[in-house]
């Protein structure tokens, strides 16, 4: 079958999911986009409006989309199922999957955390299920606001795991030139998924500070305590004999170096880490500012979990972790932290 013949369903169509879609389907593929009725009816109404940190910016009408909220509709005919929902919703979308889809459709995990494939593995059985990352942040315009606008605030490519003949070739559409979605294969997705949590442990600074990622990263103080778990999580990974991928082509062992670095240096050096978008801030934050259960459970939880099986202390991760459960339960959007309130001096190791 054609790649143009190929149908693919996104399920669980949020940010990432709006933004990997539409993408998709500017493109010229056979999408199908699994939301909830909130979602559907804003693109219904005015169609989604897709553009990137590269100046592309693009439009799809209403009548040039396939959207759901009913997965009986969305994944019957799928041959590929991209899996987008938050972490806390996996098991869910796994039930929906095993009732509603094919055998032989291909499910991939495009989701935050380190175990969101096995997670469905669990749930699905012996359907061919493989690992992906995707690396960039995603900006998706407040409620109400039509056309529904998603935004690729920072560069990377999708990465999936090996397993899938032709799937890659399906989802790069990135040479087109009329959307910016590279995918390629890797064929050691635990050491991505890992590496790339190290620095997702920034999204709860984000979350709780209430910066643009820019500005965030820009301030050596809140890079220390950044730099503070990441000491914590590469501990534990060693003990757990974890070798994580190079993230931002830095070597893992070398990233609390990095941003403990001066800022007019680390501006220097770690250009590539700092080409965000201003606008650009965390799937977290945006979770606290609209109510919804955050995904720390699955980022410095996933670590705290390790430490705690290796013996490793994680004081740094636990203390973040009771911060934004405390923003959740408190249903105020983000808290405004300082620095300061976060790791008091000393307690975010300065050199």
């Amino acid at each position: 079958m054609a790649d143009g013949e190929k149908r693919i369903a996104i399920a669980g169509a949020g940010s990432i999911g709006c933004y990997v879609g539409g993408c998709l389907a500017l493109a010229g593929r056979q999408v199908i986009l699994l939301a909830r009725p909130r979602i559907e009816a804003a693109l219904r109404q005015g169609g989604l409006r897709i553009s990137d940190l590269e100046g592309r910016d693009r439009l799809v009408k209403p009548d040039g989309l396939g959207i759901t909220a009913d997965p009986s509709t969305a994944l019957p005919k799928a041959d590929v199922i991209l899996v987008t929902v938050k972490s806390g919703a996996t098991q869910e979308m796994a039930a929906l999957i095993k009732a509603h889809a094919r055998p032989d459709a291909v499910v991939v995990s495009l989701q935050n955390g380190v175990d969101n494939a096995d997670r469905l593995r669990a749930g699905l059985g012996p359907r061919t299920v493989l690992a992906g990352m995707v690396p960039f942040n995603v900006v998706q315009s407040p409620d109400g606001e039509l056309p529904l606008h998603v935004h690729r605030a920072s560069d990377g490519k999708v990465m999936i795991e090996d397993g899938g003949a032709g799937l890659a070739g399906l989802l790069d559409v990135a040479s087109l030139d009329v959307v910016g979605l590279a995918v390629e294969t890797h064929g050691d997705m635990k050491a991505v998924l890992w590496g790339k949590l190290l620095m997702n442990l920034n999204n709860a600074l984000v979350a709780l500070s209430g910066l643009p990622l820019a500005s965030e990263l820009a301030d050596r103080r809140w890079r220390l305590i950044l730099a503070g778990q990441i000491d914590e999580a590469l501990l534990a990974m060693k003990a757990s004999g974890i070798e994580p991928a190079r993230i931002a082509g830095l070597r893992p062992a070398l990233l609390p170096t990095v941003l403990r670095l001066p800022d007019w240096l680390f501006k220097l050096l770690a250009r590539r880490m700092l080409a965000i978008d201003p606008q650009a801030r965390s799937s977290m934050w945006d979770d606290l500012q609209r109510g919804r259960p955050t995904e720390i459970g699955e980022l410095q939880g996933a670590v705290i979990g390790l430490a705690e099986r290796t013996g490793t202390p994680a004081p740094l991760l636990k203390s973040v972790t009771a911060l934004v459960r405390a923003a959740e339960a408190a249903r105020l959007g983000s808290p405004g932290l300082a620095p300061e309130q976060v790791a008091p001096p000393g307690g975010a190791r300065s050199a």
